[in-house]
């Protein structure tokens, strides 16, 4: 549903700040806001809407709108709601509403119509109709059969191979990218899929590589709006929702509720608000929210570190004069893509249920300005403000240790503990600092047994030595950390104890100088060994000693662990995907862009008989290797055929089953009336 324009809103109390609210009415509800349009009665939206619609065998779990019969869908209705974003405490004012039943809309895939906006049911009976005002919408109403798995097997499997095609511009997934008109339609299927069959890292590696390589400008990396782009920034949706949740909700609702003042633009100050205390209220959030971000490393999803990972090498390798193009490839996501606009709506990020009201707006947008400055790294970020204000506030946070926080974030959030021999990054330092160990096996025990010594953390490997600058006494590889678990304080007497466990039961105790520290070490060792292929499930909370372990009193040194592991974190996220759906999307699109897969074709053999000027139709496509590109097209163009095959005998099947006047297709059902007319024109011509 695209929400377009509306003309002639009443204006309230003085002011009209109109938004719109989207709802999609059935057995469940789902209700979706434009931005608000500040100061305008004939506001111009032009935001669109998906919803979904799926019978619950579609999916392992229920979606919102799960239906056990087509029928249902006739009873279905999109509602537009209009509101004025008032800042008064009894919230905002509704201007109108109009409702338009799905059964319209499957007559045809595409309605545009002007509506006059109606009160409601039990609304206020005082206005009329004609004093609402109209507002204009488009809605597309799609409708997918989705086949079982094994009708989209030749598709699929030429999608999920594009990360191991050479070039990657030659794969399907990135032809789809050139042919669609918006990325973003490409991507939305795409990374689903991709994240379905656990093949999202290797192929936004793929994309993001030859993207850096293209790229000539380390300060202009990752800025536009690619397939490489708008893939992570769906990835980064999907996936990184919960983290957002634990990371900025908290201080976002304090924000909303508490409502301090924090205008620092003297010209919008009101009265008997002061300078001065505006500030240090919107620099104590900024600090807050600039801590609970750099701190949050240890939360940020598995999927999501490996794409930094893989981002941070492209760009190292092909800039590697520049030093800081490592930290800017992966800020350019997490700040200016993921907090930055979470913190600016934070409604569209699920973060609060509404918009928020004026005050609160002003106050979050000046947060996000900030944060993203902070996390850009840039030389000169008094530069980066036009208002003279904003630079004035911007001197709170020119101090090292802001840059040296981001900096330890971004390393901790695009290291990998998976070797890379073809790596030309150094090791990245995570963490270090004095503990005292003990390892087990010794044949006396006691204090003299434990040891200070100073441990250093890389996303390679984990090593002590006596002192800070030392040769290492022990190096443990980042591969072979199976657990990190917290040790009972009943095992040595000894408080903040944790356990790092290896292969072949090798156990390396170590007493932390206070259980802030322990907790730290813990999950940062929990964060880059999470993904070991050999984790364990189960490990022993007590140590092994005169010949038992204390927590189970089991006698043999090698009995399996009695309690299970924490985990720490879960290595990914665990999504709601129908991959057959997904490729459906996806071969539905295909299908609407053939003329430009068919262009797409001709470039191709342009490219490969003709050395000079390419024609100027065919330069908005990348193709790197004509005849490698060409294959794959053929390949998508006959997968594409096929299923549309399938599709008109499922049809054709669909209506020979049923009669004109059945409840399947009644009297006046216009696309049964469609197919009729089609197939009397089809027999004509082929008399």
């Amino acid at each position: 549903s695209r929400v377009l324009e509306c003309q002639g809103l009443p204006i309230v109390n003085g002011q009209c700040d109109p938004y719109a609210t989207v709802t999609l009415a059935g057995p469940s509800r789902q209700v979706l806001h434009t931005k608000v349009k500040k100061k305008t009665n004939n506001p111009h939206f032009d935001e669109v809407f998906y919803f979904e619609v799926t019978r619950p065998s579609s999916y392992n779990k229920k979606s919102h709108f799960d239906i056990e019969d087509v029928d249902e869908v006739d009873k279905m209705e999109i509602r537009v709601d209009l509101w004025n974003a008032s800042n008064l405490k009894f919230g905002d004012e509704f201007l109108g509403e109009l409702r338009l039943p799905l059964k319209f809309l499957r007559q045809s895939s595409s309605y545009e119509a002007w509506y006059f906006l109606q009160p409601r049911d039990n609304g206020n009976k005082s206005l009329k109709p004609d004093d609402l005002g109209s507002l204009r919408l488009n809605v597309v109403y799609t409708e997918d059969h989705v086949f079982s798995s094994d009708y989209y097997s030749p598709l699929r499997d030429l999608l999920l191979k594009s990360a191991d095609v050479e070039p990657v511009s030659a794969s399907a997934a990135h032809i789809l990218g050139e042919v669609c008109r918006e990325k973003q339609e490409a991507a939305i299927p795409l990374v689903r899929l991709f994240l379905h069959y656990g093949r999202i890292v290797p192929f936004i590696s793929a994309i993001a590589n030859a993207e850096v390589k293209r790229t000539q400008d380390p300060n202009t990396i990752f800025r536009g709006n690619s397939l490489t782009s708008k893939c992570i920034d769906e990835t980064m949706k999907l996936a990184g929702m919960h983290y957002l949740q634990v990371t900025l909700k908290p201080i976002i609702d304090e924000i909303c509720q508490v409502h301090k003042p924090c205008e620092i633009d003297p010209v919008k100050l009101k009265d008997g608000e002061n300078l001065e205390n505006n500030r240090e209220n919107l620099r104590q959030y900024v600090d807050r929210i600039f801590t609970v971000i750099t701190k949050s490393g240890v939360s940020c999803p598995t999927v999501m570190c490996d794409i930094f990972f893989s981002l941070r090498e492209s760009a190292a390798k092909r800039f590697q004069g520049d030093l800081d193009v490592r930290y800017t490839a992966v800020s350019s996501f997490i700040f200016l893509r993921f907090f930055a606009p979470a913190i600016l709506s934070p409604n569209l990020f699920q973060l609060t249920p509404h918009h928020p009201d004026p005050q609160t707006s002003r106050t979050l947008t000046l947060i996000s300005k900030t944060i993203q400055t902070l996390g850009s790294l840039s030389k000169s970020k008094s530069a980066n403000f036009k208002e003279s204000y904003m630079a004035t506030f911007y001197d709170y946070f020119n101090e090292q240790k802001y840059a040296d926080a981001v900096k330890n974030f971004l390393d901790l959030i695009s290291s990998s503990g998976r070797r890379d021999h073809k790596s030309i990054e150094q090791p990245i330092l995570l963490k270090e600092g004095f503990m005292i160990k003990r390892a087990q096996g010794r044949k006396r025990f006691g204090m003299k047994n434990f040891k200070k010594r100073w441990f250093r953390l890389t996303n390679h490997e984990f090593t002590y030595q006596k002192s800070k600058g030392d040769h290492p006494l022990c190096s443990i590889p980042i591969e072979n950390i199976l657990a990190v678990e917290r040790l009972e304080e009943e095992s040595f007497k000894m408080k903040n104890m944790f356990q790092v466990i290896q292969p072949e039961r090798r156990v390396l105790y170590i007493q932390a100088n206070n259980c802030v520290e322990a907790k730290d070490w813990i999950d940062i060792l929990t964060k880059v060994s999470q993904c070991n292929k050999k984790r364990l499930t189960v490990y022993h909370p007590s140590a092994y000693l005169n010949g038992h372990w204390l927590c189970c009193k089991a006698t043999a040194d090698n009995t399996p662990g009695c309690t299970p592991c924490t985990g720490g974190l879960p290595a990914n996220i665990q999504l709601d995907i129908d991959g057959d759906r997904e490729t459906e999307r996806i071969y539905s699109l295909f299908n609407l862009y053939m003329p430009k897969l068919e262009k797409m074709q001709e470039a191709c053999g342009s490219k490969s008989v003709y050395d000079g000027p390419e024609e100027e139709e065919y330069s908005t496509f990348i193709i790197d290797d004509p005849k490698e590109t060409y294959k794959t097209l053929k390949l998508v163009i006959e997968g594409v055929a096929t299923l549309e095959q399938e599709h008109a005998q499922y049809k054709r099947d669909k209506f020979k089953k049923t009669k004109y006047g059945s409840q399947e297709h009644p009297i006046g059902d216009k696309s049964f009336q469609t197919y009729i007319r089609q197939q009397s024109e089809i027999s004509a011509h082929s008399i």
